[in-house]
């Protein structure tokens, strides 16, 4: 079966920029997605459309079709308390900001007693990445599976 909208897919893969490796999903559970709905990137899911179980590639995907380019209004001044994830706070540590919208993973530039400049920008924004892609299955969506709009794992629904 190739993938296309209203197949699940199950893949690991090995991500990595210019810089070298950035992360891998090999040592955990296998990525599993329901292909058709929000989930993963723009690139990546081009990538894979129309292959199959057993396919193995690499791709290259420019920042455009991963996390976009960087913005500078992403980079803000916010008060120390509206951040979770630690007492005290250090250049480059991720922390959870609180906002009317809820929790954003923001990245912190300037710590400061009463005042944090943080980053809203993903962190592998304006990168261009690459991925190996193993292709591990390929299945037809339940009916379950499109009415969540998500792909559910071994024994059905997780949440």
């Amino acid at each position: 079966m190739q993938i296309s909208d209203k197949t699940v897919v199950q893949f690991h893969y090995d991500l990595s920029d210019s810089n070298g490796p950035v992360e891998s999903s090999r040592k955990h559970d296998p990525v599993l997605y329901l292909h058709g709905q929000a989930g993963l990137i723009d690139g990546l899911i081009e990538a894979l459309e129309g292959r199959s179980a057993g396919d193995s590639f690499s791709v290259t995907i420019p920042a455009d079709k991963a996390y976009g380019q960087p913005r500078d209004n992403a980079i803000q001044k916010v008060q120390a308390k509206r951040l979770q994830g630690a007492k005290k706070w250090k250049p480059g540590m991720i922390a959870v900001l609180q906002t009317e919208e809820g929790p954003r993973q923001v990245t912190v530039i300037k710590p400061g007693l009463s005042q944090v400049v943080v980053d809203g920008n993903h962190p592998l924004a304006g990168r261009e990445l690459t991925f190996t892609i193993d292709i591990l299955d390929v299945r037809a969506a339940s009916e379950d599976e499109m009415a969540h709009g998500h792909a559910h794992g071994t024994g059905g629904h997780q949440h």
